[in-house]
């Protein structure tokens, strides 16, 4: 049942409030969620502030969110109502038809949930990335460690897949070890890649249940893969991210963006100032962001300290090597500071 309480404000500035009475109250828990996380997703995805209170939910915003927040909690109580789960996953469902169902929603929405938070920008840095991630065919994003340059890349994907907007998510990273030779390592060739790929796997499981993603890689709709195994390959209607860019040669970087195949989108993402190649070869990262500037569809972002996420040290130790100049000097091509006219 709903009940509207209040509409006020100016033209463009409407507030209303909208109060749902619950179906099932017993089961209250099962709808709001552990620690009302169910209500905090709804509240964070559409804007709107939620109150739960005897039998009743109380929701504030404007017509639009407000709306849409109604239509979420309706189709939440209907799959109670079929004695179904309601899950964070399930919530997250509700929110996107819910969305789906008027005008767009801002360009820094994706209804991709990490630990039960919406996945979004957190600095203006990351909003340029996400912009051109949404708005391009190729995207280019440089930057120091922690800047959420995979992260937001899988976000997007996961967003695709989700959608029906991509086929098939193909995870790509170079096996060049970091400064240190691991000799030979035990396992057969899956055995032996995991290593270098398990950063994209951990921004995977951040955003997937585990069974899903299982279940994606034997329907071969999820692919994780080195850069090796790229070679003669065309990937249609796909979302192919190439991770620690900064580690491939200019023949291996040429490789792998003529992969590219009809209705795709590629990111490749590096930290220019971390490069593991030997001293003498150029980086494939450096070597495409002088060459492929200007090109329409194609979007280079450069994110700096300012856009760290992680452990606010994590950006101390960013600064501290850059101003003492103690990072390896092999690692920054000669022509690094060359023109940006190009980057976001």
């Amino acid at each position: 049942m709903l009940t509207h309480l209040l509409a006020e404000g100016g033209t463009g500035n409407l507030t209303v409030e909208l109060s749902i009475t619950l179906e099932h109250p017993t089961r209250a828990r099962s709808l709001f969620g552990p620690a009302d996380q169910h209500l905090k997703m709804v509240r964070q995805a559409l804007g709107v502030q939620v109150f739960a209170r005897g039998g009743q939910i109380r929701l504030t915003g404007s017509s639009q969110g407000v709306s849409r927040a109604a239509a979420v909690f309706e189709r939440l109580q209907r799959a109670l109502r079929h004695n179904e789960d309601v899950t964070a996953e399930t919530v997250a469902q509700a929110i996107a038809t819910a969305s789906a169902g008027g005008e767009k929603s801002g360009g820094d929405v994706l209804d991709v949930y990490a630990s039960g938070h919406l996945v979004r920008p957190k600095t203006p840095g990351q909003g340029r990335y996400l912009e051109a991630l949404q708005s391009k065919d190729m995207i280019f994003c440089m930057g120091p460690a922690g800047t959420g340059k995979t992260y937001l890349a899988v976000a997007l994907a996961v967003n695709m897949l989700k959608h029906d907007r991509a086929k098939r998510l193909i995870l790509v990273r170079p096996a060049v070890e970091a400064g240190e030779k691991l000799g030979f390592l035990p396992g057969d060739m899956q055995a032996k890649v995991n290593p270098y790929l398990r950063p994209l796997f951990d921004a995977l499981h951040d955003m997937m249940e585990y069974d899903q993603i299982r279940r994606f890689m034997v329907n071969d709709m999820i692919e994780v893969i080195p850069l090796a195994f790229m070679r003669g390959r065309t990937l249609n209607d796909s979302v192919i991210i190439l991770d620690e860019a900064q580690n491939t040669t200019v023949s291996q970087m040429l490789m792998f963006l003529t992969r590219m195949g009809h209705g795709s989108k590629v990111i490749v993402t590096g930290d220019d100032s971390q490069v593991d190649l030997a001293p003498g070869v150029t980086s494939g990262l450096l070597d495409a962001r002088k060459r492929l500037g200007g090109i329409e569809g194609l979007a280079i972002v450069r994110m700096d300290k300012g856009d760290i996420v992680r452990h606010r040290l994590v950006q101390n130790i960013v600064e501290a090597y850059a101003r003492d100049g103690q990072a390896d000097s092999s690692t920054a091509a000669p022509d690094e500071a060359g023109p940006r006219g190009d980057e976001q």
